[in-house]
């Protein structure tokens, strides 16, 4: 079988990070195989591609972008908490 035949899975893991990943093959700790509408997303290797590409919009891990995220709210509050200098 080459890859052209090969059918692929979408794969996501914890820092929902995208790969793919040959179908009917087990995937590896860590990744689980994505589903949407409760099917798994599987095909050509270029149709999973074309999936990661329209969903993988911000490739910095999930830690990363909580731990921005909760930087950026924390300086928030303390702006709105300064006297107004006006």
């Amino acid at each position: 079988m080459t890859v052209e035949d090969t059918r692929w899975s979408v794969v996501i893991n914890d820092e929902e990070q995208y790969s793919i990943w040959a179908a009917g093959r087990d995937v590896p700790v860590g990744w689980r195989i994505v589903r949407v509408d409760g099917v798994d997303v599987e095909g050509s290797r270029e149709d999973c591609l074309a999936h990661i590409e329209r969903v993988w919009t911000d490739m910095r891990p999930k830690s990363l972008r909580d731990r921005l995220a909760r930087r950026a709210e924390a300086e928030a509050r303390q702006s709105a908490a300064r006297p107004s200098t006006s």
